[in-house]
């Protein structure tokens, strides 16, 4: 199992790269990407991961477009780590933590892109999530995100668009280590329990002119608080970043749904003095649907083995998808607001079981 990884000076173990340290079948390495033209005109999200336990690697895009959301959806057998395409898809690092380059080439499907992506603070490194439950760890994970732009062409059904690095922005992260991935487990003693993640999910990056605000919120049905981060990254590498301090927020919803319609969020301890930042959801995207995040289409998840290559393509009316999409985790395209800047980004929000703060008793109950 020799690869090309293996002629770089990056082992981790006494074993060639193909071989991670640990034996757990979940564990992963991903990129994410998404990409908007801060406005409510689409919302596109990217990804591409590998399952070195299950020999998997696979790779999807969505968007979401006036009444419309596309996917289209890869996954092979994992062979060579260093080579990051599946069927038409292809992620190249340009220039690592700065520049990668994302192509979906053209296809059957409706999606089709060659897009640049150039970071607009350096790579930061987020807080590990690690989530043990009746002995077992379900998430162990490291992350760093980044804010930036694109430059490129995007074909969305039969238009085309020219994406130019002026209003066309986006977030990306890389993750890597254990989460639930593949073909259902039996479940055991984790039946009738929370699962892995729980609660409510908060992930707002967000980018302004000349600085990005990075805000992770995990908050279980009891009020603990399993992960939490918030800090100002400055364009230039020079200026130190601010821990931003504890958070108050408040968010909207949607009564009967689990769709947040806007949030305050206050940092009375920042160290340049108190903030509140007005966060409005533009355009969203229910990647729960199609992409494989969750085991709501359970003939595709991350990691689950489809065979030596298979491409896809899946059309839905977004109507049609809210019921359910709703109940996971959904990506907004967002307009952030404070002081006298405005700023767009990610505005990432699930709600995972109960969360009775907000009148959520079971895992289907909407907001009251």
């Amino acid at each position: 199992m020799i690869s090309s990884w293996d002629d770089f000076p990056v082992h981790q173990t006494n074993q060639p790269v193909r071989f991670v340290q640990t034996s757990d079948r979940n564990f992963y390495d991903r990129y994410y990407f998404n990409l908007h033209a801060s406005s409510d005109d689409l919302f596109m999200v990217m990804g591409l991961g590998q399952y070195p336990n299950l020999a998997v690697q696979d790779a999807f895009a969505c968007v979401q477009r006036g009444e419309t959301y596309r996917v289209v959806r890869a996954s092979r057998e994992l062979g060579d780590r260093m080579d990051t395409s599946v069927g038409p898809f292809r992620i190249e690092v340009v220039k690592p933590l700065e520049e990668l380059r994302f192509v979906l080439e053209e296809n059957e499907h409706g999606i089709a892109a060659d897009l640049l992506w150039r970071g607009a603070i350096p790579a930061v490194e987020e807080q590990n999530q690690f989530i043990r439950r009746h002995g077992r760890v379900l998430f162990d994970t490291s992350r760093f995100a980044q804010t930036g732009c694109w430059e490129g062409t995007l074909q969305v059904g039969d238009e085309s668009f020219e994406v130019t690095p002026d209003r066309w922005w986006g977030t990306r992260d890389r993750s890597w280590g254990i989460r639930p991935h593949g073909e259902p487990e039996p479940e055991g003693i984790h039946a009738n329990g929370p699962g892995s993640l729980s609660g409510m999910w908060n992930y707002f990056p967000m980018q302004f002119d000349d600085h990005s605000i990075l805000f992770i919120l995990n908050e279980e049905n009891d009020g603990t608080v399993a992960l939490y981060d918030a800090r100002r990254i400055w364009n230039d590498p020079t200026k130190p970043i601010e821990n931003l301090g504890r958070v108050e927020y408040e968010h909207k919803l949607t009564p009967g749904t689990r769709m947040m319609s806007g949030s305050i969020l206050r940092f009375p301890d920042a160290p340049s003095g108190p903030i509140e930042i007005s966060c409005e959801p533009l355009c969203h995207a229910f990647i729960a649907i199609g992409t494989g995040y969750t085991p709501l289409e359970p003939e595709w998840r991350h990691g689950m083995y489809q065979g030596p290559l298979v491409v896809q393509g899946k059309e839905y009316l977004t109507a049609d998808i809210a019921p359910i999409g709703q109940l996971t985790i959904v990506d907004h395209v967002g307009r952030y607001s404070y002081a006298d800047g405005v700023g767009y980004g990610l505005y990432e929000h699930a709600f995972i079981g109960p969360f009775e703060k907000y009148g959520m008793r079971d895992r289907a109950d909407g907001a009251s």
